[in-house]
């Protein structure tokens, strides 16, 4: 029997079409088998594609399992982020054109709060809350192993207190501090030693104080580890454990912070994600990534 699935294109962590990372959204996917998930993302071939199923819970939006190319992933930020953005738009428009609103949705690690609002024509500005603190589950590489899986000098990593590190908001991520952005943008994946540094994260995430907005905190890359792809243009689980770097390396006060973080302008996809951070008694309480999702497009599956 034939099925017809609706599906959505968007932008997220960008305010025009064509910049940041591009998002397939497919609704109704209860009745696909996880084969024909891993199928259907492979022909969008994006570096995620979210599928929205009804929740367990009826008092939550919606649930998600996200896909790469090649894999299912527990979390990622970019899918999560434009997926409230739709549910927001396509569900619930009065209450956003209104006053904005708040969800829940179902995940592969737990359940997410999320906020949406409407932030220009055709723009929702999305924010996502994690259901708990990044944690750092191994030891990093050595700086001389880091460097040469990059084929970077080792003298050009690390910065002030930052140091490589492994930090995980729901999938892993080496952390790679380079001091200048021409490094960061000259760092490439060495074919032989690239996986032996890495191991079971899924990437490593280069990032430098040298920014190309004023406003923006650093600068960053992530190179993909067997994903089914090399770069991400902008990278939300990875900013999300970057509070775990923020708390380990700059030992920030009491109270809120704000990051923003650049990605993806080298790969002429501009993203821009930040990065919320609680502090309370010296620790990290809670931690959120938000921002903007524009649609662009919408088809049908027939499959």
């Amino acid at each position: 029997m034939s099925r017809s699935l609706k599906f959505h294109l968007l932008d997220v962590f960008a305010d025009r079409p064509f910049r940041g990372n591009p998002l397939a959204v497919v609704e109704n996917a209860d009745v696909l088998a996880p084969a024909e998930m891993q199928a259907i993302a492979r022909e969008f071939n994006l570096s995620e594609t979210i599928f929205l199923f009804e929740p367990r819970n009826p008092a939550h939006a919606s649930r998600a399992r996200i896909f790469t190319p090649r894999r299912e992933l527990a979390f990622a930020g970019h899918p999560t982020v434009g997926a409230i953005a739709l549910i927001a738009q396509t569900r619930g428009r009065d209450m956003l054109q209104r006053s904005g609103l708040t969800m829940t949705m179902e995940s592969e690690v737990g359940v997410l709060r999320c906020e949406a609002r409407l932030a220009g024509n055709s723009l929702v500005y999305a924010q996502v809350a994690l259901p708990a603190p990044p944690r750092s589950p191994r030891a990093a590489p050595s700086v001389a192993a880091l460097a040469a899986a990059l084929c970077l000098p080792e003298a050009e990593i690390g910065f002030g207190a930052h140091r490589p590190s492994v930090f995980d908001a729901g999938v892993p991520f080496l952390f790679a501090p380079v001091k200048s952005r021409a490094a960061l943008e000259s760092a490439k994946p060495d074919p032989a030693l690239f996986s032996l540094a890495l191991r079971e994260v899924i990437g490593v995430y280069l990032y430098t104080l040298e920014t190309i907005e004023p406003t923006s905190a650093i600068h960053a890359r992530m190179l993909a580890h067997d994903l089914g792809f090399d770069e991400d243009p902008a990278t939300g689980s990875a900013a999300a454990a970057f509070a775990g770097v923020a708390m380990a390396f700059e030992r920030p006060e009491e109270g809120e912070h704000e990051i923003h973080i650049e990605q993806g302008d080298a790969m002429g996809r501009p993203s821009r994600i930040t990065l919320f951070m609680s502090i309370e008694n010296n620790e990290l309480a809670d931690v959120a990534i938000g921002g903007l999702v524009r649609p662009w497009g919408e088809g049908v599956l027939r499959l």
